[in-house]
């Protein structure tokens, strides 16, 4: 198991990774499987917000063109 999931520092309220030392965007969930976010890397918040424009702009196609 990874040192940073028994660590509990780098997790805010319990479910929020913010860890400068970890370059990783997006680093595997502490509990469950998947993937999070290292909020303390700015790479990881760019790619966030282009998957959420993305999706929002791909829903507005869909809904045009019924």
């Amino acid at each position: 198991m990874d040192n940073f999931k028994k660590n509990s520092s780098p997790w805010k309220l319990g479910f929020i990774y913010y860890n400068k030392d970890d370059k990783r965007l997006f680093p595997p969930k502490r509990t469950k499987m998947g993937w999070t976010i290292n909020f303390a890397n700015p790479w990881s918040i760019i790619a966030m917000l282009l998957v959420i424009i993305s999706i929002i702009l791909i829903g507005e196609y869909l809904t045009k063109t019924r």
